[in-house]
């Protein structure tokens, strides 16, 4: 096949129980092989390509030491996962990552019994590795056995307080776990906070350089009682040296830190570990993030999600663009309020490029603020900063938004506080699959009592959405926009500040009215122009507010129409619930009126492209004529499913 690299060992391997009559020499070459075949492989799906080049000897290391699946090795965040699959059986799959039907690009129990715990979302593989722990130690029943918990933690998971709570139990519970901090000195965006310029400190530190260098051939120096083997006493002696304090105050014994890439540093570490360990133990190791692909090395983020790109040049097959992306579209009518409104200032967790707030730091770094890998502290955080009179945008995906709930709640809505949240990756995301999707916020939001939750149908309509929140001073606002282009609307040159809880109606027509909330907006006009040619022409309305609703509106569509189908990129209990409170209060229901909401199925949809998401979801055009032509009860021709 053709840009295939040559891979003769790796060939040879079918499961981790292969790596054990290999050489320590033919480990390092199996590294070798195995981050080519990664490259290869990323090249032609796409994906998390930076953090697994990583973590490469590290994998190789891990599956030769230890006895997975018997011993539970959890990869946080996941994404790091890559090689650890093509070692685990599914190097045949490899290049169906992240498609349909494919492997997904993350951990996933389901997948392989090689996958113990799934993770997505960064910070959870300490708390895990630690129930595991328990469970093995109390007599858990785990089809595979019950060996060490390792958890790999890296790419800025540490950041997250889950991490340090998790170290905080273990520490107090003294059971057996094997910690690997992963210390690439990178998140998804290069490194913020105190933990990074700590664990940098440590690297940096005389003691490990000089013993770095030492161990690279005056072994004969280090004192008589660590001539135990050469390797193992220059690992010991270097943890001795330097110290993690941080560490071994929260109960953890600390090794480190190693040279990650240095399979004569990993592999006598690990053995000693996994002979040697009784209590909970880190082990600190220190990787560059893209290692050994230039292009990934070269990159801002390491190469940290890609597009298919080209094998010899690194650059990225991406599709011609035909309107700006919604980031974009936010990050610029941000910019433009900003320049207006000193009190206007930017918050992100660990996302300034997939925020868009990359331009808004370089523009106004005294304003923008990441946190890293932290989405509580950055809503609780953005609280603080609205009741010190500043104008907050707290810009997250959907999915990470849900991290920060309990803050919602309690230190934003309850208290009234005008943050600002910019929602992104609203609804079905595509490769990343169900746990990624934006599915849930509109349910988790407007259930709250005084928040404002806006959702833009195109991208003029979010450049409106972004100028109304810009303007609201008096609780809480939210406005959410999904990933990718825009629809190729004209744009206007200034936003408008809208109306609280006023829609508008797009369309005039007879017997059925369809009241869109979202981006959904575009399918429900192709239903309309299908259900014209049949000489029925629904009404279309565009909510633009969930909460609060534009009751006057609704309940004028009710009264004027048999029906009224409301359509939302959002779970059950979302915007159409809201519609049938407004319709139950009000009697509309009494007079035979059929109302019907259109959302996400009750189910977690894996990856897929979004419009194909979108099909399984039952939420495109053609869905939605056929609820029409149901709900009125007009016959259909043929079966459209056939």
């Amino acid at each position: 096949m053709p840009n295939r690299p040559e891979t003769p060992l790796l060939d040879q391997v079918d499961s981790p129980a292969d790596l054990k009559r290999l050489t320590d020499a033919e480990l390092t070459r199996l590294a070798h092989e195995l981050r080519t075949e990664t490259i290869s492989a990323v090249s032609e799906t796409g994906g998390h390509l930076g953090a697994g080049l990583g973590v490469v000897e590290l994998t190789v290391a891990l599956h030769a030491v230890f006895d997975a699946p018997r011993d539970k090795i959890i990869w946080d965040v996941s994404h790091q996962c890559y090689p650890h699959k093509i070692l685990t059986g599914r190097r045949d799959r490899i290049r169906t990552l992240r498609q349909k039907d494919g492997l997904s690009g993350f951990t996933k129990r389901s997948e392989s019994p090689y996958d113990p715990f799934g993770a997505a979302h960064s910070s959870t593989s300490i708390s895990a590795a630690l129930g595991f722990a328990v469970a093995r130690d109390l007599g858990g029943v785990c089809e595979t056995g019950h060996g060490d918990a390792i958890a790999v933690i890296g790419d800025g998971a540490m950041s997250a307080g889950m991490a340090f709570e998790a170290m905080n139990n273990a520490g107090h519970l003294k059971r057996r776990l094997i910690v690997i901090l992963n210390d690439n000195e990178m998140s998804i965006a290069p490194p913020v906070g105190a933990l990074s310029s700590y664990l940098s400190r440590l690297y940096a530190g005389e003691p490990f350089q000089e013993i770095k260098a030492a161990a690279k051939g005056a072994v004969s120096l280090l004192p008589e009682p660590f001539q135990e083997g050469a390797r193992r006493a220059k690992e010991m002696l270097k943890g001795m040296a330097v110290g993690g304090t941080l560490f071994e105050e929260l109960g953890f014994s600390y090794v480190g830190p190693i040279d990650g890439h240095d399979m004569e540093q990993l592999l006598p570490v690990l053995r000693t570990v996994q002979q040697r360990a009784t209590g909970p133990i880190l082990i600190h190791v220190t990787t560059k993030k893209g290692k050994g692909y230039a292009p990934a090395e070269a990159a801002r983020d390491g190469g940290h999600a890609t597009a298919k790109f080209d094998l010899a040049t690194g650059e990225q097959k991406k599709a011609p663009s035909n309107a700006p992306s919604y980031t974009k579209v936010f990050a610029k009518a941000l910019l433009d309020h900003a320049a207006k409104d000193e009190r206007i200032c930017a918050i992100t967790a660990a996302m300034p490029d997939g925020t868009g707030l990359d331009l808004f730091a370089e523009r106004y770094p005294s304003r923008c603020f990441d946190v890293g890998i932290a989405e509580q502290h950055a809503v609780t955080f953005s609280a603080g900063l609205a009741a010190g009179g500043m104008k907050p945008f707290c810009a997250l995906y959907s999915t990470f938004l849900q991290r920060g709930y309990d803050q919602v709640v309690h230190d934003v809505a309850i208290q009234r506080l005008p943050v600002r949240f910019a929602i992104d990756r609203a609804g079905l995301v595509g490769a990343d699959g169900a746990t990624h999707a934006g599915s849930y916020d509109i349910a988790y939001l407007a259930n709250l009592p005084g928040f404002v939750v806006m959702a833009a149908a195109d991208e003029a309509e979010l450049v409106h959405m972004v100028a109304t929140a810009a303007a609201h001073d008096s609780g809480p606002i939210a406005f959410r926009y999904p990933r990718g282009e825009g629809q190729g609307v004209e744009m206007p040159e200034n936003g408008e500040v809208l109306k609280i809880g006023k829609g508008r109606i797009i369309a005039k027509g007879a017997r059925v009215a369809l009241l869109s909330f979202g981006t959904r907006l575009g399918e429900v006009q192709k239903a309309a122009e299908a259900l014209s040619a049949r000489g029925l022409t629904p009404t279309i309305a565009d909510a633009r507010f969930a909460k609060p609703l534009d009751e006057e509106m609704i309940l004028t569509l009710a009264a004027e129409h048999d029906a009224l189908i409301t359509i939302e990129e959002g779970a059950i209990g979302g915007f159409g619930s809201h519609v049938a409170q407004l319709f139950a209060e009000n009697g509309v229901f009494d007079a035979g009126f059929k109302f019907r909401s259109m959302v996400l199925p009750d189910i977690f949809i894996d990856q897929a492209s979004p419009e194909a998401m979108y099909q399984t979801a039952g939420l495109d055009a053609k869905e939605i004529e056929a609820k029409v032509l149901e709900v009125l009860d007009i016959a259909q021709i043929g079966d459209r499913r056939a």
